[in-house]
């Protein structure tokens, strides 16, 4: 708890001691040693889909507590491989990602068909491996923005996966195309016993407005994550919102003034507390994105995330660049402050 306090400094009556008054605690089903039991088994998930889940909650520093801590390495398709990985070329190898999550005790590591596939057969049983199914790739030029399909989820059974990963660009041109391809992957995942997980992103120029940026907004992200578990993810993963009344300062959409008087405020717990509401109160975990890498403050800015995210009710935090663009030493270090804070005790939900 100690270096926690000293890395929330003055803010840190305002993150852990913050009472939540929007949606109660009470309402949440919060993540624990018995997930699976109490959360999925009453569900329609076959018996290897919940073996798959226990495996993801079962492995590395977090084993056995309901809380998850992934590595997700897809970057070098969605931001070019040079731009991801120059500060630290040795990523350019895919066993020196795998080994970082392993190193750092991470529950799963998430990345491509190519990244994963290169080294399966040495590590898929050593550590979960969750492939992602689609990417941005930004050769396309003029640089468009849609989620494609790289391969298959047969093909990430046959590689070993316990569950597979996909993006939706909520919001986007194609966000329709997108939700019909992606609810019949997960389909096919569930069917193979696979667990799901759902990035779950907005995507469209007009959510910015008057020098706001929306993307990230509690209204517009818990209502994608809405969407994302009505086609049945296992587990979303969202951006921490920064502002909220994306809906009302956009003019579109429905809206009722409760959502802003009485479901949420401006404080960053009670916002992330909205976007787990929006995952069936809890049921479906939220795990929220750790962000791009800004050097020197990655390490104080991971930590607050995974308080905000715990004492909101989620599930964890899937951070990569900021741990993979610094020395693995390094990486492994910020991926254990990730992760005590959720085996802190005293860190409880808000």
């Amino acid at each position: 708890m100690s270096q926690i306090i000293n890395l929330l400094g003055d803010k840190t009556e305002y993150y852990l001691n913050h009472v939540c008054r929007t949606i109660d605690k009470s309402l949440i089903h919060i993540p624990s040693p018995d997930t699976v039991d109490r959360t999925w088994i009453p569900s329609d998930r076959n018996v290897r889909t919940l073996c798959s889940l226990q495996t993801l909650l079962g492995h590395g520093r977090l084993a056995g507590t309901g809380y998850v801590s992934i590595l997700p390495v897809d970057q070098d398709i969605e931001h070019t491989a040079g731009a991801s990985f120059a500060p630290n070329p040795v990523y350019f190898d895919p066993e020196n990602i795998v080994k970082l999550a392993i190193e750092g005790g991470c529950n799963a590591v998430a990345s491509t068909f190519g990244n994963l596939g290169a080294v399966a057969r040495k590590y898929a049983h050593k550590i979960p491996f969750i492939v992602k199914l689609n990417h941005n790739e930004l050769l396309t030029y003029p640089n468009t923005y849609d989620q494609v399909l790289f391969g298959s989820v047969d093909e990430a059974w046959n590689m070993g996966a316990v569950a597979v990963g996909a993006t939706i660009y909520f919001g986007s041109e194609q966000s329709r195309r997108q939700l019909v391809e992606i609810s019949e992957a997960f389909e096919r995942a569930h069917e193979l016993g696979m667990a799901t997980i759902l990035w779950c992103y907005l995507r469209n120029g007009s959510f910015k407005k008057d020098g706001a940026d929306y993307h990230a907004s509690a209204d517009l992200t818990g209502q994608a994550d809405h969407l994302g578990v009505t086609i049945k993810a296992d587990i979303v993963k969202q951006k921490l919102p920064t502002n909220n009344g994306g809906f009302t300062a956009l003019h579109f959409g429905k809206t009722n003034e409760k959502m802003y008087t009485e479901l949420a405020s401006d404080h960053p717990i009670d916002l992330c507390r909205y976007q787990v509401a929006n995952g069936y109160m809890g049921r479906v975990g939220l795990i929220n994105s750790g962000g791009e890498s800004h050097g020197v403050s990655d390490l104080k800015d991971a930590v607050i995330t995974a308080v905000v995210n715990k004492r909101a009710g989620g599930m964890g935090l899937i951070s990569g660049r900021k741990a993979f663009q610094r020395p693995m030493k390094e990486g492994i270090a910020l991926l254990h402050a990730i992760q005590d804070v959720y085996l802190d005790p005293g860190i409880t939900i808000a």
